[in-house]
């Protein structure tokens, strides 16, 4: 299963299509919720997604001044159906927490128009071309990149959202998998703030700062909104002038991500990186703003599927494994490295040792040096250890 996701070109019809085919699975898992929440505390028990999903379509029957919603009859009945799936898993998690007991205890909540409007999921009748996408009671859709989606998969559901004025689909296929040419080097990458990703072999993505730059801009528009008196049109105006603005923020930062990650997953076979605490580094409130902005959760994240659709392996080293303070030529450590200090030379060999570039390197080392120590035990568990010289890891770094 391999999902797709773009923006929609949509007409002014088709865009009310899809404010009401949104409301219409905003209602049934609001409804939905209400009843399961209602039947739990009388019985202990909750109906099942085909229960209330009987159960709505003969509120359809119903007229609206009864309390039916006959309204919903314009709409797909995909899209309440797959709203209240999505309810009974959250219904499922929430009994998950309560078991394990970790994490926020308490009901799924209730969905709010303010908050958004939200997205929905249809199935069925769902053929993708090079331009456009036929979805079930809705019709034939624009997209705004062509060929983007495979031609010749099976769609098997489709799922509209709406961000800041702008409408997506994204799209779940049965396709066979494929897998890209991978690369054959070793690398070491090193994430950080003040860049994006630092490599072993010197190659620096730099870290747009996208948060930063539009810092200012944020700030103008949310004063602006603030200022604006509520439930207003000036207000709803505004709030989505701020909206557009976060948004390009935010496909600042993943454009970034996504050609580091793509550059580094096509070059390389196995790349080491460390396993940080980045919820720890937030705590650091002098940090916090910048870490957030780095996104390196979402670096790791998509450096670890672009791996492995390119057949390629991502280890993982431990964040106590002191990679910066480590000399990469000598395998000395030092005993205090000050994070203001970008370069410094081993005191045992002389080597000068760019910061990131360093630690880049002995990320590089231990990732390889594990792969070759799984590989050879591997061969058999009555082989006899291997005596290895001090600083042995150092020969590895011509591997690559």
């Amino acid at each position: 299963m391999r999902t797709y996701r773009t923006e929609l070109d949509p007409t002014n019809t088709q865009r009310t299509a899809f404010l009401r085919h949104a409301g219409a699975a905003r209602f049934a898992y609001n409804w939905g919720l209400a009843r399961k929440i209602a039947d739990y505390k009388a019985t202990g028990k909750s109906p099942s997604a085909i229960d209330l999903h009987r159960e709505l379509n003969r509120l359809k029957k119903v007229p609206q001044a009864d309390g039916g919603c006959p309204w919903m009859y314009e709409s797909s009945k995909c899209a309440p159906q797959e709203a209240l799936r999505n309810l009974d898993k959250a219904f499922a998690a929430f009994f998950l927490r309560c078991k394990k007991g970790a994490g926020a205890k308490g009901f799924p909540r209730f969905k709010s128009r303010k908050k958004g409007i939200g997205s929905f999921t249809l199935t069925g009748a769902l053929v993708a071309t090079m331009r456009t996408i036929q979805l079930p009671k809705i019709g034939t859709v624009r997209m705004k990149e062509r060929g983007y989606f495979p031609t010749g998969a099976r769609i098997t559901s489709a799922t509209v959202s709406e961000r800041a004025g702008r409408w997506f689909v994204s799209i779940c296929t049965d396709e066979p998998e494929k897998t890209i040419p991978t690369g054959i080097e070793s690398l070491g990458v090193d994430v950080g703030v003040k860049s994006l990703a630092t490599l072993s072999d010197g190659t620096v993505f730099e870290n747009p700062r996208a948060l930063r730059s539009a810092e200012l801009k944020l700030k103008r528009l949310q004063r602006s909104l603030s200022r604006k008196k509520k439930g207003s049109q000036n207000r709803k105006k505004a709030a989505l002038r701020l909206a557009r603005q976060h948004y390009k923020v935010s496909c600042v930062r993943k454009d970034s991500i996504h050609k580091a990650t793509s550059t580094i997953a096509k070059r390389a076979a196995v790349v080491g990186i460390e396993d940080l605490n980045v919820a720890g580094m937030k705590k650091n409130h002098c940090l916090a703003k910048a870490v957030s902005d780095a996104s390196m959760s979402e670096f790791l994240r998509c450096l670890e599927y672009k791996m492995k659709w390119a057949g390629g392996k991502v280890v993982k080293v431990d964040r106590w494994y002191p990679s910066s303070k480590t000399c990469s030529a000598c395998g000395f450590v030092l005993d205090v490295l000050l994070l203001k200090t970008r370069e410094w030379s081993c005191p045992q060999c002389g080597a000068h040792h760019d910061r990131d570039v360093n630690a880049a390197c002995n990320l590089r080392n231990e990732a390889v040096s594990s792969t070759v120590e799984k590989a050879c035990g591997g061969l058999g568990r009555s082989a006899p250890p291997v005596k290895q010289e001090p600083n042995a890891r150092c020969l590895l770094r011509t591997d690559g």
